[in-house]
């Protein structure tokens, strides 16, 4: 679909295009470690390879105080990491020795 420009222009505040966030609420890995059981240290660095379009942004408070948080659909792709990283555990010995990021594979 295309737009006119009538309605580019309703889209337009201060000729910069606005930009409508459809995140609503992000969860910090405090939470998502204590809600899946898992050791928050052991999480961070499973989701530290993670980037923004997988879901994890960072959080700034003041000063030098930041913490990881995730939306839901990075909480969907931590599960999926976490998997791997246990299937992994479970079998050391798997073809490729390697756990495969699945982020990555699309």
């Amino acid at each position: 679909m295309e737009l006119d420009a009538y309605h580019v222009d309703i889209l337009r505040s201060g000729g910069v295009a606005m930009h409508v966030n459809k995140v609503h609420a992000v969860f910090t890995i405090r939470r998502v470690a204590n809600d899946l059981g898992e050791d928050e240290d052991w999480l961070w660095d499973v989701a530290n390879g993670m980037d923004t379009e997988d879901g994890v942004i960072w959080v700034y408070g003041t000063g030098d105080d930041s913490v990881m948080a995730f939306t839901d659909f990075g909480i969907e792709n931590l599960m999926e990491l976490i998997r791997m990283h246990k299937e992994k555990r479970k079998n050391p010995n798997s073809s490729s020795g390697e756990i495969t990021d699945p982020l990555c594979a699309a």
